[in-house]
This record gives C-alpha cells, sequence and structure tokens, in this order.
C-alpha cells in the first residue's frame, strides 16, 4: 500500500486529569462511569447540574460506540467535558482527531483545512456535511451556478460542486475559513461583513457579472448565518443577539440577485426561539421575495452520515407554486433493522494516534474496509457511494 500523508489527523492533547477521567469511560458510557474519586471542578458542575434536573448531560465525556453514528460533531471535539468525542478503540485514550471529526462530517481525506487548531476545529464543526449538500444538490435542480455565504470551510460548496454545480463566488467574515475554502473549493472569495455595505455591494456586483456568462444555467444562493445566536449549546438565544439578525441580510441579497432559488440551513434551535415566532418571522420575511419556500428537517444519519445531526433547510424556489418534496432518504429513524453508517465504518483504517499527537505523515492502516471509506479516500464517488446503498 502506498505512502499516504492524512491531512489535519491531529488529537487535542490533553491534561493528566482528563486522561485519568477519559480512561475510565467504557464505549457508550459517559461521566456517570467516572469515578467520584477523580477529583475535578468540571465534573462536579456537572453532577450538580444533573441532581438538579437541569438534564442528563449524557454526552459529557462521551465515549463514542463503534457500531453507532456519532453524535453531533460541535466545534469542541477537542475537549472531553463538552461532548461524545473519546475514541471508541479500547486502546486509544483520546479524543477523535480532526481527520477523524471531518470524516464524520463527510469531508474527504484530501480536504485541507488551514489554520490554527482552533480556527480547524470550528470550521470541521460548524460546517454543512459535504454528502448532504451534495444530495440537496441533486434534488433540487439541474446542475447550475451558485454564490455561497457564511461559507465557512465550504461544506455545501463541496457538496454542490461533486454534482457538478459550479461555484462563483464565496464571502465569509473570517479570513482564514476562507484560506481553506480557496484552497479546497475555488480562489473567488470576499472577506468581510456582510452588514458592510461595501462588501454587500461587491458581492452582488461580482455575482451578477458572472452569472451573465452563465444564463442558460439555474443560479443559486447558498448558505445559513451562524448558527450560535440559535443553538441551544449557545449561552444566549434571543432575538437581542446581534447573530440573529443576520438573516435580513441573506434576505436583501436574495432579493438584490433574483435567484432561481435558494438553500439556507440551519440548527434546529432556531425552530423555537421565542416559541416559533422568529422562525416564522425568517419564513415570511424569505417568503417575501421568492415564489415558494420549502422546509426539511434533517437528521443526517438517514442520509448515510455517520453523525446524529439535527438541522433545518429552507429550500427557496422561483416560478414554481408548490414547495420542493422533501429530500429523499436512505435510512429511517423508525426502522429497527436499519444499518446507519458508523463511526467504526468511518474510521477503521485510520492510523491509532496517542493524545496530543499529530498523525499526519502515518499510513492508513489497510486499504478501504467498505465503501464510506472509499469514498473519504477518493476511490469511490458521491454517486456510486449513494447507488450502492439502494
Amino acid at each position: 500500500m502506498a505512502t499516504s500523508m492524512i491531512k489535519n489527523h491531529y488529537s487535542a492533547k490533553l491534561s493528566d486529569l482528563d486522561v485519568m477521567m477519559v480512561k475510565n469511560v467504557p464505549s457508550g458510557g459517559n461521566w456517570k462511569n467516572i469515578p467520584e474519586s477523580i477529583p475535578s471542578k468540571r465534573l462536579e458542575q456537572i453532577r450538580v447540574g444533573f441532581k438538579n434536573g437541569s438534564g442528563s448531560r449524557s454526552t459529557y465525556y462521551g465515549k463514542l460506540l463503534p457500531n453507532k453514528p456519532a453524535y453531533t460533531i460541535s466545534t469542541y471535539f477537542n475537549r472531553p467535558g463538552n461532548g461524545c468525542f473519546i475514541h471508541y478503540a479500547k486502546d486509544q485514550n483520546r479524543l477523535i482527531s480532526q481527520r477523524e471529526a471531518a470524516r464524520l462530517q463527510s469531508f474527504p481525506d484530501n480536504f485541507e483545512f488551514i489554520g490554527s487548531k482552533t480556527s480547524i476545529n470550528k470550521q470541521i464543526g460548524n460546517a454543512v456535511p459535504p454528502l448532504l449538500a451534495y444530495q440537496i444538490a441533486k434534488h433540487i435542480d439541474k446542475k447550475g451556478t451558485f454564490v455561497d455565504l457564511f461559507a465557512g470551510a465550504g461544506g455545501l460548496s463541496l457538496g454542490f460542486k461533486w454534482a457538478c454545480w459550479e461555484p462563483i463566488v464565496a464571502n465569509d467574515i473570517d479570513p482564514v475559513f476562507l484560506k481553506t475554502y480557496a484552497k479546497n473549493i475555488h480562489p473567488n472569495v470576499i472577506v468581510g461583513d456582510i452588514r458592510d455595505k461595501k462588501v454587500f455591494d461587491e458581492l452582488v456586483r461580482q455575482a451578477s457579472e458572472i452569472r451573465k456568462k452563465h444564463k442558460d444555467k439555474p443560479f443559486y444562493i447558498l448558505g445559513g448565518p451562524p448558527c450560535q445566536g440559535f443553538s441551544t449549546a449557545g449561552n444566549k438565544r434571543s432575538r437581542e443577539d446581534e447573530r440573529n439578525s443576520l438573516f435580513n441580510n441573506y434576505k436583501e441579497i436574495v432579493e438584490a440577485l433574483k435567484p432561481d432559488g435558494f438553500v439556507f440551513e440551519n440548527v434546529m434551535g432556531m425552530l423555537n426561539l421565542e416559541k416559533g415566532e422568529f422562525f416564522q418571522e425568517i419564513k415570511t420575511s424569505l417568503e417575501s421575495v421568492i415564489d415558494s419556500v420549502s422546509i426539511w428537517k434533517i437528521s443526517t444519519e438517514e442520509y448515510a452520515i455517520p453523525q446524529r445531526r439535527k438541522r433545518i433547510v429552507l429550500v427557496g424556489k422561483n416560478k414554481v407554486s408548490n414547495p420542493v418534496d422533501p429530500l429523499p432518504k436512505f435510512f429511517d429513524l423508525k426502522d429497527p433493522n436499519a444499518h446507519f453508517i458508523s463511526t467504526e465504518d468511518a474510521l477503521s483504517d485510520l492510523p491509532p494516534l496517542n493524545q496530543g499527537e499529530d498523525g499526519s505523515e502515518k499510513n492508513y492502516t489497510s486499504e478501504p474496509k467498505n465503501d464510506y471509506q472509499a469514498l473519504m479516500r477518493n476511490k469511490m464517488s458521491p454517486s456510486g457511494f449513494l447507488k450502492k446503498l439502494t
């Protein structure tokens, strides 16, 4: 087997105390398996919260099950006390690596994330899984062109590229995120806050100019505003969070460019903010600038992604009166016999690591053991992978 560089295969360094705790958690276990004799202020806080009825905290200090999809990959997968991120293998007392987190998000191994370790964690945790984006692109329209707003590392864009859509321009406020985007998707990016008139006007200008060259193709706007203002994981969930007003700028871009459609993705927390009134406001606002808006509630494991990640997707389309049909599923959460893509399916060919180790120079432990690993190693196309599932 030829030697390959596995980019971003780095597992976060743990304190001696964290190592002690990680060693006590079995696969599928969590903080409840850690002896009280191990001193930890974080554990004390979790236990007090649990005793007071503020939630089970069932994923905190969680260890992945090899035969199940992972829990949601957040931006904190480098912290054992913030989710279920401990590697499932008995002999690897560590957290999943950045590459492993990226695989659970369905980013292929040749997708290189650029920046500091913290920035890369954010890029991976905040991304839309590319395999989900691919299925959306294939479902909503024939291949076309698109603008990506709040683009991040480019999960949405990568999926649309896989479906033979052509990117026009991308925007994000973070220049490092766009370095990753430019390296892996395409170089035409605009760094800056979409609320800045100069940035807004430049986006509209470039998109309008390039769109003229592709008049015969559908044109879409992709992206969802940063989700922290809606997320239940955030410290502040209210209309006052300034990030929650960014949907107005998204609407203004739609209004200015008059696309054939849009794809707006965000967290489920958007639905119940202010008892649902805020989401209704967003929906009504977007419906004022496009003919039809479909609402999809997505559980990513149903779409062949090895991760339990719930999201809401709004699909807008012009020149149609009826909403777009829901995205077809490959698996059903209600089916007791469904074989979801598991954590082990996704990760078992990657080389083992010690905590704090960078394994980018290590080689795979084997040839791909299944179709998902073949997809991750670019030995199978997304279309070929999904066809085999059917």
